[in-house]
């Protein structure tokens, strides 16, 4: 009988390379705004806080995520690792989307990622707030989908 791990490389404990790597396809996953794509990358009992939400699971995941890009419109976002030691991560990040009035927010936020053995993430807590900003100050122009490389990071924004 063959046993099936679930694994999701790079794994624990991480390297400041394989963090930065970790955190890059996270943001592409977000990106895809994909619910259950995206939820294979947690536990199936993973933990989160996002602002003032309580997730538990994939199936909540899913559908905090569904909820989450109905609302938030031509959502696009960049992640940046700030701090990494044996299988926790902690990032940075803003994205901007607008809601269904055209009305254009910027949300900037943080996270800390515990992961398991296997690379899936089993605990999130993430802070977050939203400026209001004018659809000419938007810094985040390519299309829908994963980030191309050439485009700048949030440092390279001055963010």
């Amino acid at each position: 009988m063959t046993s099936t791990i679930e694994t999701r490389p790079p794994l624990p404990p991480f390297t400041r390379e394989s963090a930065i790597e970790k955190v890059r396809l996270a943001e592409d996953g977000w990106n895809s705004r994909n619910p259950e794509k995206v939820s294979l990358a947690y536990t199936p009992d993973s933990r989160w806080r996002n602002r003032a939400e309580f997730a538990t699971g994939r199936p909540e995941i899913v559908q905090f995520l569904t909820r989450k890009w109905a609302k938030e419109l031509d959502y696009r976002l960049i992640k940046e690792l700030w701090a990494v030691d044996d299988n926790r991560i902690a990032v940075r990040y803003a994205y901007e989307w607008h809601d269904d009035s055209g009305n254009w927010f910027r949300s900037y936020g943080n996270e800390n990622w515990e992961f398991n053995d296997q690379g899936l993430m089993q605990r999130r807590f993430a802070g977050i707030n939203d400026l209001p900003i004018k659809e000419a100050d938007r810094k985040f122009h390519w299309p829908l989908g994963r980030r191309p490389d050439d485009h700048p990071g949030l440092t390279d924004l001055g963010m």
